[in-house]
């Protein structure tokens, strides 16, 4: 069984989203590993990208960050075996568009994913009518190509949910990522109708930031995905990350906010 298989048997996934390269590559890989000793079921990576037309500011500011620190597709492949080597065991799924995989070339992409050890794919601007050939070429290789569906695909919900694989993402509320102090008031109708015909886990991203909106979603999601909330610790601590002797104190204080999200007292730890 895949890593991604076995690790979505659990309940209450918990999915934390971060930019590769954000503040450098070789903080990313120590971020992963505090992700996972804080309890991450899943990590999406996300690989930097100049016109990230789902991100927010946060992560667009986060990509622009990674970008001018040299961050590429390929690296970022690298480093995914590099953080296995040193115990990261959980799934990795790549968050990534479409732009630069056609420039890079599907069956390439594709390949290498799947050499460097990563579990899966979600591309946000490919609309899921015309994600067949990069679907069918991740089936061949074993890697979860993951749908996404938002209040706004009305009719598209049963024929999208019933044909995911991995997990489904299902989309809070309409915009792009970035914290919300209200989730919407139909978003457990939402998930409602995307479980009827899922057969895979639904997970709720865009707009979670705090724990009283993770223990709202867990009553009717099977997870949840945050991002915006995460990078931003991230860009806080980030001249600290980079510091040698400030690195160890940084990823300490990350995780203690990770646990906090996940619900765990780490104060009673």
């Amino acid at each position: 069984m895949n890593r991604l298989r076995s690790a979505l048997e659990k309940e209450q996934l918990f999915i934390p989203f971060i930019t590769a390269g954000d503040p450098s590559l070789a903080v990313t890989m120590e971020l992963m590993l505090s992700l996972q000793r804080s309890g991450a079921d899943v990590i999406e990576l996300g690989v930097p990208y100049s016109d990230p037309l789902a991100d927010g500011p946060t992560i667009q500011a986060a990509s622009l960050r990674a970008i001018k620190g040299g961050a590429t597709l390929p690296k970022i492949l690298q480093i995914v075996p590099e953080a296995r080597k040193r115990g990261l065991t959980i799934p990795v799924i790549l968050f990534t568009y479409a732009n630069p995989l056609y420039q890079y070339g599907f069956q390439r992409f594709v390949d290498e994913a799947a050499s460097f050890e990563v579990d899966g794919v979600l591309v946000p601007d490919l609309p899921f009518e015309e994600g067949q050939e990069l679907t069918s070429l991740c089936a061949e290789k074993d890697l979860s190509f993951i749908s996404m569906i938002a209040p706004t695909s009305h009719e598209r919900i049963e024929k999208i949910a019933s044909a995911a694989s991995g997990f489904l993402y299902c989309v809070s509320s309409t915009g792009v990522t970035g914290v919300r102090d209200e989730l919407p008031a139909h978003l457990h109708e939402f998930i409602t109708a995307a479980k009827q015909h899922a057969r895979v886990p639904c997970v709720v991203g865009f707009g979670v930031h705090k724990r009283e909106q993770v223990e709202m979603i867990q009553h009717y999601a099977d997870g949840v995905v945050i991002g915006s909330a995460i990078v931003k610790q991230i860009e806080q601590k980030g001249e600290r990350l980079l510091q040698p002797e400030e690195q160890s104190a940084a990823l300490m204080e990350f995780e203690d906010y990770i646990k906090e999200l996940r619900g765990i007292n780490v104060h009673s730890i």
